[in-house]
């Protein structure tokens, strides 16, 4: 599996991103280019102890997710998206393009950072499960908009 902490893997999600342009269509799912972008910054800053998001945790969605993480298989086209992480707004493409490269440089920084906050709804990871589950998220997005 790849991991965001990898070299070669951060280096292919940025060169990635590069290829997402205004003109980018989803191939699935409602959101919009630039609601895209919007969204994926959710999951770094979190990372990053950078967001005062909260929600309701349980055993059952913890041990859920964690098994769909470590699963080789991407994440399912047309999950659904916790309220709290939706985008829905009207959001201006470019601004959030260098709004995610931004976080992903930072979490790159951080990336030996052994004593992240247990994230908000599945409670704590490992370094290695921190990469896992950023990669299998941008990478999920960014295939769906076909990069």
């Amino acid at each position: 599996m790849k991991s965001f902490f990898e070299i070669e893997a951060y280096q292919e999600l940025q060169e990635r991103i590069d290829n997402i342009t205004i003109d980018s269509n989803a191939q699935w799912g409602k959101m919009n280019g630039s609601q895209m972008l919007n969204h994926c910054q959710a999951p770094i800053k979190i990372a990053l102890g950078k967001s005062d998001v909260t929600m309701k945790s349980n055993w059952l969605i913890k041990v859920l997710f964690k098994k769909m993480m470590y699963s080789p298989k991407p994440f399912k086209k047309n999950a659904p998206t916790p309220p709290q992480f939706r985008s829905l707004g009207d959001y201006d493409f470019n601004i959030e393009k260098i709004e995610l490269q931004k976080w992903m440089n930072e979490l790159w920084e951080d990336r030996n950072n052994e004593s992240r906050k247990p994230h908000p709804v599945f409670g704590d990871f490992t370094k290695d499960q921190w990469g896992i589950m950023q990669w299998k998220h941008l990478n999920h997005h960014f295939e769906q908009f076909g990069v």
